[in-house]
This record gives C-alpha cells, sequence and structure tokens, in this order.
C-alpha cells in the first residue's frame, strides 16, 4: 500500500501573445499545472516530466521548486531541451495553441508503489513517452487508483482517428476521467457530450465529468446512472489559460479528501459512491476553475483562498 502521489505528463513554457500585441513567457503545461494545483491544495504530489537544462528549463525549475509540497522525480530534468507552446489569446481570452515538444518520460519514471496517478493532454499520446506513460498507469491500478485529462491539442495529436484508441485506452484503465466540450467535439465529431460520457462510463470509470467553460460541468455516474449538471460560479474572466487543470486538481483533490481515491480501498469506496458522495468534489473543482480564470494565466487557489 502507498499513499504516493503522482502526476506524470509535460512541463513547458507557454510563450502567450495577447490581443494587444504584448508577450509573455511563463512555464506551464497541463499535467505541471495539475501537479502545482493539487500542491497548492494541500497534498505532497511527486512529478515525473521532462525538461532541459536550458534557459527555458531554468524558469520551469524555479517555477516547480515554489511549490513546498511539489517534488520532481529523478530524472526529470534531463532532456536535452526544453519544450514550448505557443499561446494565442482572443479577445475573449481562449487561448490556441503551438506546440514545439518532444516527449521521452521513461527516464524519470520509476515502479515504486502509488497511491494515486494522473496523467493526461499530451503525455499519453506523443511517443515515445506515451507508451510508457501507459505502463505507468497500467503498475498503478496494481496499487491505487488512476484520473485522466484527455485535454485534447490537435496540433500535436493529428487526427482524432490517430488519438482516439489511446485516449480510450487510458479512459479504461482510469477510475476518474474529466475532459472538456471542445475535448468531445474534436474527438468524436457531431455526438453530444453525454453521448460520449455514457460510452466513456460503459469503458471502465466511475465518474466521469466534462467541463463547458462558462457553462459549467456535467458529470455521471455511471453504475447508478446519476447525472449532474454543475452550475459555473460567476466571475469576470481574465483569461482562461489552465482552467480545466485547476478544475482538475480540485476534483482529485475532493476526491482524495474523501477517501475515495489513493488506494485499492479507495477505489472500493469509489465504486460504491452515488451522486451525493461525489458532489463536494466537483464543488471544489467548479470553484478552483473559477478563481483560475478570474486571473491572468495558471495561477491555480491555494486552499486558504478556496
Amino acid at each position: 500500500m502507498s499513499d504516493r502521489l503522482l502526476v506524470v505528463g509535460e512541463a513547458l513554457v507557454d510563450i502567450v501573445h495577447r490581443v494587444d500585441g504584448s508577450v509573455d513567457e511563463h512555464p506551464g503545461g497541463s499535467p505541471a499545472n495539475v501537479a502545482i494545483g493539487l500542491a497548492r491544495l494541500g497534498h505532497p504530489v511527486e512529478f515525473a516530466t521532462q525538461f532541459g537544462r536550458d534557459e527555458h528549463g531554468v524558469m520551469v525549475r524555479a517555477h516547480l521548486e515554489q511549490e513546498r509540497l511539489l517534488r520532481l522525480t529523478d530524472g526529470s530534468a534531463e532532456a536535452e531541451s526544453t519544450s514550448t507552446a505557443l499561446a494565442r489569446l482572443d479577445a475573449g481570452g481562449a487561448a490556441s495553441y503551438e506546440f514545439e515538444l518532444l516527449w521521452d518520460v521513461a527516464r524519470a519514471l520509476d515502479e515504486a508503489p502509488v497511491g494515486h496517478l494522473h496523467t493526461g493532454s499530451i503525455a499519453a499520446t506523443l511517443e515515445p513517452g506515451g507508451s510508457a506513460v501507459v505502463e505507468a498507469a497500467l503498475r498503478a491500478r496494481d496499487t491505487g487508483t488512476v484520473s485522466y485529462d484527455p485535454n485534447a491539442r490537435p496540433t500535436i495529436m493529428g487526427s482524432p482517428e490517430d488519438v482516439r484508441q489511446r485516449i480510450e485506452q487510458l479512459v479504461g484503465l482510469s477510475d476518474v476521467v474529466k475532459a472538456s466540450d471542445e475535448d468531445i467535439a474534436w474527438l468524436y465529431a457531431g455526438a453530444q457530450p453525454e453521448e460520449v460520457m455514457d460510452l466513456w462510463g460503459r469503458l471502465g470509470p466511475e465518474l466521469v465529468v466534462v467541463t463547458r467553460g462558462g457553462g459549467g460541468a456535467l458529470a455521471l455516474v455511471p453504475r447508478t446512472g446519476e447525472r449532474l449538471v454543475a452550475e459555473a460560479t460567476r466571475v469576470v474572466v481574465v483569461d482562461t489559460v489552465g482552467a480545466g487543470d485547476a478544475f482538475m486538481s480540485g476534483l482529485v483533490s475532493g476526491l482524495l479528501d474523501a477517501g475515495l481515491l489513493g488506494s485499492l480501498e479507495a477505489r472500493d469506496r469509489l465504486r460504491r459512491a452515488n451522486l451525493a458522495d461525489l458532489r463536494p468534489a466537483i464543488d471544489r473543482a467548479t470553484a478552483c476553475g473559477a478563481i483560475t480564470v478570474s486571473r491572468a494565466g495558471a495561477n491555480p487557489p491555494t486552499r486558504a483562498e478556496l
């Protein structure tokens, strides 16, 4: 048995072009944001990633090391270079991305038992690291629980047909899955989110959530058939960078605190849970997302801010 909380995925530098012509550089990456969000919510977390010793890598390391409860796994800082994501913001603050990255995370992963593993985004689909992530999720299921956020990146992932099988494989290995309505629209053109939630629910997870930006979130408990429409908290949106990641960290945090993730026993409790048991974690996720969109960049809240 292990209480180890492990996040696996990319850490990179976001180069943000705003509509006023200004350009900012700051560390990012969806799984990195989730790891930071969990640490700020009071959870000691290990992060297995890949970045280099270049200027951008120094920026990433400094950013991660600010989080007292976050520790990098051995081998995470040994890449030849550090990945970047060019983000262009529109007038509403929404971001579109172009990536330049390498992903080979095997050296940063070990076979020590895991209580809970979270992964997602590019990490699970881009080779050669994607296969290592699948293997890590398989190992994690033997000792604990798994969560997954597909966080589709079309410019990196190719066509939906190229990655749908891998994404559905990870969904099937996971206890909790969160996606956005934009992910769903890209992966399953013409399908309604509820249809895809039903499909994924049959693959194995005990909770499926789809976020809808200002429209709140949809949740499905596949074993009971219970559904929830969680209203979004009304805030003034500065930008949406990192909002989905903050939602994810809040969801995992709430489920860990409820004893519904983090061990094989927690998986059994999650399987017996109903919507009322899961609602506090969904509410925490919604609050984390709302706080993050109310300020610039991927800046998830602390537990005190909640």
